[in-house]
């Protein structure tokens, strides 16, 4: 039988937990899509997350090494994320589960429908 114990430095956890919040997928397949943008350009190709959440976020994948960061000494500075390599090694598999998720949304909401129904059933 095979575990997963807890250990301090559990890969699964760890990358999991990272990746699998609300925002850090969607700003990867964004910098994937898009290349190299601006903190505002994310933030209105994103759409619902607010200022904070991005910066948040960004700090994150920056300091998991996903993304980096290049400030351009201007008035106003101008501020620029990329994907970095480690990053863009990783967007093969997000992108497969991206697919899956678009692929067979319907059928998990239909299901999530169909379950709500039987758990209403149930109470009544």
């Amino acid at each position: 039988m095979k575990t997963f114990l807890r250990i301090e430095a559990c890969p699964i956890r760890d990358i999991i937990s990272r990746l699998g919040d609300k925002w850090s997928l969607l700003v990867l397949a964004t910098l994937d899509v898009n290349g190299t943008m601006r903190f505002n350009d994310i933030y209105k190709s994103i759409g619902d997350i607010s200022q904070r959440m991005l910066t948040v976020t960004l700090r994150s994948l920056e300091s998991d090494g996903l993304i980096s960061r290049k400030i351009y000494p201007e008035v106003p500075p101008r501020v620029e994320y990329t994907l970095t390599e480690s990053g863009k090694e990783l967007m093969p598999y997000l992108n497969n589960l991206v697919d899956w998720a678009m692929k067979n949304m319907e059928n998990i909401v239909d299901n999530r429908g169909q379950y709500e129904g039987k758990k209403e059933n149930k109470i009544l």
